[in-house]
């Protein structure tokens, strides 16, 4: 699990170590390592002001940290089970969870105080996201349902049941109108959460989506899926936009900075990439340039031996490889391209059969 804080100043990751590391990327790069879960980290976030970041772990409990050297928290058990997600309400006043346990709890913030618990899941649950206006909550489960619930009467007003496997990850749409969802079928499906209807389906992975993020702009999303690729959507075209290779195997995590100008993503490769995007270039081709090991002019390469994830980070681009970077995106845009109208003929060549 990856999240930045609201300046960009900091990235935290959670991983199977069960160590939290808060990497400060300004004014200098520094690796800060948190160490308190008894097992695995499975989910991390900060708060919207980035004064606390909240942690979920298969040892039951949820920690809020404060991201600083001392690296203080205070732990609460949340669940009876595997806690898979943590989220706050856009206001930091609440924290929502979800668990292994089939429930997702409602929190506050302040001292930790159990609110409330939404229980008509019948499988694990994955995700757990309220909305940017905080009047709903939307969970995803092994059940194979998208639950969205009301907060206020605390009752599950829709449940989307259209996907063919488990839904590993749900988010709101930054307008709060509609949400996607990632699922172990390799689908990603865009709903609107009003009429509720499906909007969009997405088949471009070749393997389970594990994590899925907005942008700010609701114009973009990005997603991560055990095919090792991340791939970039363009919503408004209902297309997809670009096809990302960085991680050596399953690419588990991926998140968009607070304004969008970076993503972060994570694999089990133990990596966690940080890349930029440019969104309002005139030319696609200028859309992305990976900030990876080896394309910086002046070599700066950070490496933290001995923890649990190697992070790539560099200042700066040489010309040369920042246009091969596009071409390789050109070319896999093409590649996709090609797929899509080689799958349309033979569709046309069976239909004309039959």
């Amino acid at each position: 699990s990856v999240d930045f804080s609201l300046n960009k100043k900091q990235l935290a990751s959670g991983s199977m170590d069960s160590c939290l590391m808060i990497w400060s990327m300004r004014p200098q790069m520094r690796a800060y390592r948190f160490v308190g879960h008894k097992d695995a980290v499975m989910c991390v976030q900060f708060s919207p002001s980035g004064h606390l970041v909240a942690s979920g772990s298969r040892d039951k409990t949820v920690r809020l940290w404060v991201p600083s050297v001392k690296g203080e928290s205070t732990v609460f058990k949340a669940h009876t089970a595997t806690v898979r997600s943590v989220h706050f309400s856009s206001d930091g006043q609440s924290l929502v969870t979800a668990s292994d346990d089939k429930t997702v709890k409602v929190w506050t913030v302040h001292r930790q105080k159990f609110l409330f618990s939404l229980s008509q899941h019948i499988n694990w649950v994955r995700c757990a996201r309220f909305s940017p206006d905080g009047r709903l909550i939307v969970s995803a489960s092994d059940d194979k349902t998208v639950k969205l619930w009301d907060k206020t009467s605390r009752e599950c007003i829709h449940s989307f049941c259209e996907h063919g496997g488990f839904v590993n990850h749900v988010d709101f749409h930054p307008s709060g109108t509609c949400i996607a969802a990632a699922g172990t079928d390799n689908t990603v499906k865009v709903w609107d959460v009003r009429m509720n209807r499906l909007l969009q389906h997405y088949q471009v992975h070749s393997a389970v989506v594990n994590s899925l993020s907005f942008h700010p702009s609701g114009n973009y999303l990005v997603t991560a899926s055990n095919d090792s690729t991340l791939k970039i959507l363009d919503l408004l075209e209902g297309r997809l936009l670009y096809t990302l290779h960085g991680h050596q195997g399953p690419a588990t995590c991926v998140a968009f900075s607070r304004v969008g100008d970076f993503f972060a993503s994570g694999g089990s490769d133990e990596q966690v990439m940080v890349w930029k995007t440019n969104f309002d270039a005139a030319d696609y081709g200028d859309v992305l340039k990976t900030q990876k090991s080896g394309t910086s002019m002046d070599g700066t390469h950070h490496t933290l031996v001995g923890q649990h994830t190697e992070i790539q980070l560099n200042s700066s681009f040489s010309f040369v490889l920042q246009t091969v970077s596009i071409l390789e995106q050109r070319l896999t845009l093409t590649e996709d391209k090609l797929k899509e109208c080689l799958e349309n003929q033979q569709k046309i060549i069976q239909n004309k059969m039959s």
